[in-house]
């Protein structure tokens, strides 16, 4: 059947017969081998060493949302990337960063990418936000096996919302657990330093361009505390990953952006070391 599709050039029946909108219950029925998750590990012991995304941020405005990540990816105590991108669009109104193993991650984000235009062509319309942050735990819970192997994928996902006119946030746990963040949210392994950050200095009433401001600064610490987290990276001109998504879409930084709002910084961390601090009340 197969040499006979290469010979006439045709599709095969299973592209051409009606069926769910669900790009992952396609491959499901016709080709599972294609799932990161149905894919068949050798036997090895103990856990993979992999290399690992670290840090994402992600923080609310009045009329969007910012998501952001640092570029190293580790494996063990060694660097193994300097300048990896760990921030996707996952469709014009939507972003998601990806924490953990980073090759899976990726792949995992493209079929994302796949399942939301998928669910578009077939559909005729988007995904509600709330849809896609849905899709996207369905497809987590679908890689446990790799994550009891060590090869966990924890996303952050954002977007905004066209019909509540607001950005939104939502995180996951390994198991494909979902969690609405309200203002901000970090996952990674430098989590813990950045969500310190955000908690002292967000406010619900940030500008844009102090919400992108405060992502950089929390990675900023995030990497002060954390070797795993990479921080703004001068000599070799790597800064974070900045995107912004409102109602006119998503957009990401320009270089040019991400490095005057990461000198900014580094210039006030020169007289206060240890960042900025909240405003005593």
């Amino acid at each position: 059947m197969e040499a006979n599709t290469r010979s006439t050039g045709r599709l095969p029946a299973a592209f051409l017969t009606p069926g769910s909108s669900s790009f992952m219950d396609f491959l499901s029925e016709h080709q599972p081998e294609m799932l990161p998750g149905k894919r068949q590990l050798p036997p090895v012991q103990g856990v993979i060493e992999a290399p690992h995304g670290t840090t994402i941020v992600a923080a609310t405005f009045p009329g969007g949302v910012v998501l952001a990540g640092d570029r190293r990816a580790t494996m063990g105590n060694v660097i193994a990337q300097r300048d990896i991108e760990k921030v996707f669009p996952a469709d014009e109104y939507s972003a998601v960063g990806i924490a953990g193993t980073a090759g899976l991650a990726v792949e995992m984000v493209k079929l994302f990418q796949l399942e939301l235009e998928h669910f578009e062509k077939v559909e005729g319309a988007q995904l509600s936000l709330e849809g896609k942050a849905n899709r996207l735990s369905t497809m987590i819970r679908s890689n446990l096996g790799m994550a009891l192997q060590g090869l966990a994928v924890v996303p952050l996902f954002a977007g905004y919302d066209v019909d509540r006119e607001k950005g939104r946030i939502f995180s996951y746990d390994v198991t494909g657990g979902r969690s609405e963040e309200h203002g901000f949210a970090a996952t990674g392994s430098g989590s813990i330093f950045a969500r310190g950050a955000l908690k002292k200095l967000y406010s619900p009433d940030l500008t844009e361009q102090q919400a992108t401001t405060l992502v950089v600064q929390a990675l900023y610490d995030a990497a002060d505390d954390d070797s795993a987290t990479g921080g703004p990276d001068v000599a070799r001109r790597i800064y974070p990953i900045v995107t912004v998504i409102t109602e006119e879409g998503f957009r990401k930084l320009t270089d040019e952006e991400s490095s005057e709002i990461a000198r900014s910084i580094l210039e006030r961390r020169l007289e206060q070391p240890d960042g900025p601090r909240a405003a005593l009340l």
